[in-house]
């Protein structure tokens, strides 16, 4: 499924359940913007290369447009659209005063030298410079830019306009205004989730058995907190293969060799190393994807032995799965909740450039976990209050508050 269409089966579920005029769907179906470009990039050979960019103002009833910029080979406007869409959710979902935006750039970064990176992060800007800033719109990093990028972006557009801006943009180094606490948000947002969901069921993280796919940044760090707070990570898996032991994993172990160039499925003095698809089938408690898109389909969710999925990743549970899951009674906490950890900790830092204050880390992961657990609590209990599934939930209940700031 595209993954605008993906977005729109979620958005007319849950305007279904809210009863809503064909007008008022209208609203979430439809974005106020879509701005295009065509970056014209100096390549160090001396040729000029042209590449595709994009950047989508969904919704901003609730507060500036807000969302990444992400340089990939398979960006493309349906793709944009849908995130964009997506981060106008999660941000209503965790109750922040940002709307949804999203930006990419159809490119493979991994062919570009580091000159030429720079060179394609500063057109971007000033391609879409007169629709960004610090209340209109603030980008941040996504799949393939990180903080030395979002630097580069933040110098272009001060040097354009001439003004000290550094709210107009998030996920930068700390040297030039970033946040403590920004580079695990993700995991750690989604793991207060999962901590807070557990008390409902009168347990905690203690003896939880946890699978974790993908071992990149956020699920590197969800393993790590999951055995830090007692709990056992059973099956790890990255892109190449799985890695399983029912007796837990040695997680720090195996995430220092994949570090020094190893695949997760090379560990085996720590289990027994299995496919990359292992990962969903192993006998757990709890399921967290946390790499890629779809990756739990009609085809593999019978297979699905967890009894609580915990989508970090972005939309890795297809519509189809979504059904066969709840018909087993098998609970999912959707995205727009579970990963919301990073966008909360981006408005955290955008409140410190907009304030001159710099916070602690401290002060970042209790307000963190504070935001998350109330989120989790207000979708958990309207799900509960009528009948109806935590992402049914989440997305009813953000389009209740987007659609109560547009009448303000």
């Amino acid at each position: 499924m595209a993954a605008f269409e993906y977005f729109k089966h979620n958005v007319g579920k849950a305007a279904d359940l809210l009863k809503l005029s064909e007008e008022e769907r209208a609203l979430f179906m439809t974005p106020d913007r879509v701005l295009k470009a065509e970056l014209e990039v100096s390549m160090d050979d001396g040729r000029i290369e042209t590449f595709p960019a994009y950047r989508v103002q969904f919704n901003n009833a609730r507060g500036p447009y807000k969302g990444g910029i992400r340089f990939h080979k398979d960006a493309d406007e349906d793709e944009v659209m849908a995130l964009a869409a997506m981060m106008a959710i999660k941000c209503a979902v965790v109750d922040i005063p940002f709307g949804g935006a999203k930006g990419g750039v159809t490119v493979d970064p991994k062919k570009l030298s580091e000159g030429e990176l720079e060179r394609l992060s500063r057109a971007y800007v000033r391609a879409f410079a007169d629709n960004l800033g610090p209340d209109t719109d603030v980008p941040a990093p996504d799949v393939y830019t990180n903080p030395e990028i979002m630097r580069i972006m933040l110098d272009e557009y001060e040097t354009l306009t001439g003004t000290k801006a550094p709210a107009m943009i998030t996920g930068k180094p700390l040297e030039n205004g970033g946040s403590l606490g920004r580079d695990t948000a993700t995991a750690d947002g989604a793991i207060y989730v999962l901590e807070a969901l557990l008390e409902d069921q009168h347990r905690s993280l203690e003896g939880v058995e946890v699978a974790v796919q993908g071992a990149g940044n956020a699920g590197a760090q969800a393993a790590r907190l999951v055995e830090a707070h007692g709990g056992k990570v059973v099956a790890l898996a990255d892109s190449h293969g799985s890695l399983l032991n029912p007796e837990g994993i040695d997680t720090s172990a195996v995430l220092a060799l994949k570090a020094n160039g190893a695949s997760v499925h090379d560990a085996v003095d720590f289990g027994t190393a299995g496919n990359a698809e292992a990962v969903i089938s192993a006998v757990c408690d709890v399921l967290i994807p946390a790499a890629l898109e779809e990756v739990i389909t009609a085809k593999n969710a019978g297979t699905v032995m967890a009894t609580v999925v915990l989508e970090v990743a972005n939309g890795p549970v297809t519509p189809e799965a979504d059904e066969l899951l709840t018909a087993r009674a098998i609970g999912v906490v959707p995205d727009v909740l579970a990963n919301a950890g990073g966008v909360t900790v981006s408005y955290f830092e955008w409140l410190q450039n907009r304030a001159g204050e710099v916070w602690t880390h401290e002060r970042v992961t209790e307000r963190l976990k504070d935001t998350m657990r109330d989120a989790y609590r207000d979708v958990a209990d309207f799900a509960y209050e009528r009948g109806i599934t935590l992402r049914e939930a989440a997305y009813a209940l953000a389009l209740t508050r987007i659609l109560a700031a547009r009448k303000l």
